[in-house]
């Protein structure tokens, strides 16, 4: 992990600071540098462009022939003539490096940012599955409380058939009770006076 850089001052300068500090030991990379600066990954491309593209422009100005030695090279063009040929050499493949390596720094750096969007998609996937399963889960529970309540109302509905059937029989049985509590009265009725006659009567005392 890189070491992080003074949370003072702009991005930019947060930037510079981190791909200068990186640079002493490795290639700065977008990934690296935002790290180090704790910018956004969209500062972190931006100013690290900027960098190196003022890295390479003092880069060149090192390595480019100094006037004075071009004057004196008009002077003295026979004693000079192979030292500049072997210098533009030197400096074309210097130049040739720079970018072979610029190839690399980009490659490396396209790398992270695939390996970043296959880690983002895959935690993206890993949520979505997670969801589809807590909202089926909650679907098999609506529908087992529907079943529930579909039982429940269907037991209220034969309860209350049931009471209806009771009071039915109920209100039949006090019907029969009723007659047959009639039939008694009339039995006793007609019972009554003959059972009167049939007993002797009782005598008056002596007064």
């Amino acid at each position: 992990m890189s070491e992080q850089v003074s949370p003072t001052g702009s991005a930019r300068d947060r930037v510079y600071a981190a791909a200068e500090k990186i640079s002493a030991e490795r290639n700065p990379t977008v990934s690296s540098v935002r790290e180090a600066a704790g910018v956004s990954n969209a500062d972190a491309t931006r100013y690290l462009k900027a960098w190196r593209e003022e890295s390479a422009v003092a880069g060149s100005r090192i390595v480019a022939t100094p006037q004075p030695l071009l004057e004196q090279a008009a002077r003295l063009v026979g004693s000079v003539w192979a030292d500049a040929v072997a210098l533009a050499a030197e400096q074309h493949a210097a130049l040739e490096a720079r970018w072979v390596k610029e190839g690399h720094d980009k490659d490396t750096e396209l790398a992270e940012l695939v390996a970043d969007l296959d880690r983002i998609t895959n935690e993206k996937n890993a949520q979505a599955a997670a969801l589809n399963a807590e909202l089926a889960a909650a679907v098999r529970r609506v529908e087992d409380a529907e079943e529930r309540a579909h039982q429940a109302e269907t037991a209220a509905e034969r309860s209350r058939s049931d009471a209806g059937t009771l009071a039915t029989d109920l209100a039949a049985a006090r019907a029969r009770a009723d007659t047959l509590q009639q039939s008694h009265d009339a039995l006793l009725q007609r019972i009554t006076p003959q059972t009167a006659r049939q007993m002797p009567r009782e005598e008056k005392p002596l007064g």
